[in-house]
């Protein structure tokens, strides 16, 4: 059961959906208070490029630079930190090659990490409460929503919605048109 309050279309292809999506949009309705779900990507369309911007490139590089200079520390410190003075030979006590794998490992492992962290929370894997679902997305139906509209603006939404092309318009919360 849903968890939020909205109202949503159901098209049946995607010209409809991105005259739903127009439609809400000409409505006044912020693009972040719109909820698109399709059962596959429509590159093509408005509704599909909505979520272009994303910022995990930046967050991998950060996540490498921070591993990387960790694991050139761990490094750096576990060569050094003997208690008594290694006598070396005349070679250096912080050895190049050695750092540099655990250093090029680390910087990896940081990337790594921070990519899957910023791909969990981007695509909301860990937001335990699904806001909209309807069964016939995964049928091939493009839904396209309002998440928490104001009530007195429930009729026009619908309105819309069906002039757009939309086959069922449906609601949940307070919205519950069932």
């Amino acid at each position: 059961m849903a968890s939020v309050d909205s109202i949503y279309g159901l098209f049946p292809d995607p010209g409809s959906a991105d005259r739903g999506l127009k439609a809400l949009q000409s409505a006044g309705v912020r693009r972040d208070s719109i909820l698109v779900m399709s059962p596959e990507p429509f590159e093509g369309y408005e509704f599909a490029r909505s979520d272009r911007r994303s910022s995990m490139p930046w967050i991998a590089a950060l996540g490498g630079l921070v591993g990387g200079v960790s694991g050139y520390l761990l490094a750096w410190y576990t060569q050094v930190a003997y208690p008594s003075r290694i006598i070396s030979g005349g070679m250096p006590l912080v050895s190049k090659w050695p750092s540099g794998i655990v250093t090029y490992e680390l910087t990896m492992l940081g990337a790594i990490l921070a990519t899957i962290i910023a791909l969990l929370i981007s695509a909301k894997l860990l937001h335990w409460k699904f806001d909209i679902y309807d069964p016939e997305v995964s049928y091939g139906k493009i839904l396209i929503g309002v998440v928490d509209p104001a009530s007195e603006s429930r009729m026009d939404f619908e309105d819309r919605l069906r002039d757009a092309g939309a086959e069922k318009v449906k609601g949940t919360g307070r919205f519950n048109l069932a």
